[in-house]
């Protein structure tokens, strides 16, 4: 890097050293103990600036240096044929180009130019003099600087008058500080996941690292050395081809892009909204596109350039293509197989092998597909189902013969029923008839038996004696029943005598025992 400036009573006496004693550039240099390259420099500015020796007597040190380091100074730059500093910056994010590399090819072009320290000193005066959020160098299409504005948007509800913060999803590029914002309601690992697809998608391309803060929905054990990454959002970045590099705790200069953009969009986006009243999150992110439009091109203040221009030009081209099918957010659980050979998802059961009855396994969640793991191998994949209470069974999961592999039967189950009385067994009958398989309602039937433990045998089979009468052939009706103390009210009518089970529908609680011998 260039050395700093050289101070005003050096430069005095370089000069005097020049013009009262006439001597060589190498005898100045040894005088002052300053490079020659320096002297030459420092002679040239003089020259540059018409500064003669001896000075004016009027001159203090401030006008001296007004002279010699004018406020244009940066102008030094197209003199000698040195390229602008925009062009410097533009060129030092692209991968592997250095400072060094750029003196070298301008000494090439230009024999006689400016020494390599000369050459630093013009361009950092210049990055000096910009925006702060422009002062990192960051490589085009490396990071992408993600956060959360600190202020919320209320939006209001136009039925009750009451409001609801939405928060403000930040993703701003570090070469080209090209920006993207969208207000969410909240900021759990949905919506987190969600403003990334949506950023991704904004953009048109992925970079190779993320770089967010240590909130919750990204990082579940914040460490300043190795952080715990939400494996959703690991898998998220994965499906991208991107990773996941967490700024560090309480180092704020890890993420400084970011703190800029939020900074920048708080001011051009939140307060150019302050006084607009909001009804849906809609409209907010309507109104936030437009701002964020105009950010997005407007010209820098000391540069010649735009945000979309620069990432246009320069993230965009070193960047990674999106991926032929967007990420779709997925929530995990771990589930145990029953006996019927299913599990619940969000109470709709879905099948698996059968031969997995009580293992544990695995279960990826999204809004269109439910997948079953087992020992991290797939082993089943199933359309998403929202009716609760409902099945969804594939033929290549059910046994050739149930009697044979599982341990529960419904001959078993009919029979275990048949011990709390004849009502319950009737009733669990039905239950396993009303189903395309049986098995179905081997779930539903252990409930209804283990409510006798709840409430006595005695209530159990009062409460199916009244399920049977009004068809409610499930579990949840005879513990309301139970709960309600319907079970101790008379029955309707001729519903009291044991009758009420002769049903057409009904097989009668000795078929499933016909057909294979039960053992206990």
């Amino acid at each position: 890097m260039a050395a700093g400036r050289l101070s005003m009573r050096t430069i005095r006496e370089v000069l005097r050293l020049k013009v009262e004693k006439k001597l060589s550039n190498k005898k100045i240099a040894e005088s002052c103990n300053i490079a020659r390259s320096t002297v030459r420099d420092y002679l040239f500015r003089a020259e540059q600036a018409g500064v003669t020796w001896p000075l004016p007597p009027d001159w203090d040190d401030n006008l001296l240096e007004q002279h010699i380091y004018p406020a244009g100074s940066v102008l030094l730059a197209g003199k000698r044929g040195m390229p602008s500093p925009e062009y410097i910056r533009k060129e030092l994010t692209r991968k592997s180009v250095t400072l060094r590399l750029l003196w070298l090819e301008y000494k090439q072009a230009n024999p006689d130019g400016y020494q390599y320290s000369q050459f630093c000193l013009i361009y950092h005066q210049w990055l000096d003099k910009i925006d702060v959020s422009l002062r990192q160098t960051h490589h085009a299409g490396e990071k992408l600087f993600i956060d959360y504005a600190g202020q919320t948007i209320p939006i209001t509800d136009q039925a009750t008058g009451k409001t609801r913060d939405a928060w403000l999803f930040l993703a701003v590029w570090g070469a080209s500080n090209y920006t993207f914002a969208h207000a969410f309601f909240s900021q759990d690992i949905p919506s987190w996941i969600d403003a990334h697809v949506q950023a991704f998608r904004f953009f048109g391309c992925v970079p190779e690292i993320l770089v967010p803060d240590n909130l919750k929905s990204g990082i579940t054990k914040p460490c300043y050395y190795e952080p715990d990454i939400n494996p959703t959002y690991q898998e998220m970045a994965g499906h991208y081809g991107a990773v996941v590099i967490p700024a560090r705790v309480c180092k704020p200069k890890d993420k400084a892009k970011v703190e800029s953009g939020v900074l920048i969009a708080e001011r051009s986006i939140l307060a150019a909204l302050r006084n607009h009243t909001f009804f849906s999150i809609t409209e907010l992110n309507t109104a936030i596109a437009e701002k964020l439009a105009e950010l997005n091109n407007r010209k820098f203040q000391k540069m010649d350039a735009t945000r979309k221009t620069l990432f246009e030009t320069i993230d965009r081209p070193a960047s990674k293509p999106l991926p032929a099918i967007p990420y779709e957010y997925a929530r995990w659980k771990k589930a145990r197989v029953n006996i019927d050979y299913h599990i619940d998802v969000d109470g709709h059961y879905y099948s698996v092998p059968y031969q997995l009855v009580k293992e544990q396994v695995e279960v990826r969640m999204t809004q269109s597909i439910v997948e079953i793991l087992f020992k991290n191998k797939r082993i089943a994949v199933h359309a998403r189902s929202t009716h609760r209470g409902s099945h969804t069974t594939l033929p290549e999961h059910m046994p050739k013969s149930h009697q044979k592999y599982l341990e529960w039967t419904p001959s078993r189950i009919v029979h275990w029923a048949g011990q709390n009385g004849p009502q319950t067994q009737a009733l669990v009958t039905c239950i396993m008839e009303n189903r395309t398989h049986p098995e179905q309602g081997f779930r539903s039937c252990l409930g209804i038996m283990r409510l006798a433990k709840k409430f006595s045998p005695e209530r159990l089979e009062a409460a199916c004696a009244r399920a049977l009468i009004i068809k409610a052939y499930n579990y949840k009706s005879v513990e309301s029943i139970l709960k309600s103390k319907l079970d101790t009210q008379d029955l309707p009518g001729p519903a009291t005598s044991e009758k009420p089970i002769l049903h057409e529908n009904l097989r009668g609680k000795d078929y499933y025992l016909t057909q294979e011998v039960f053992h206990a």
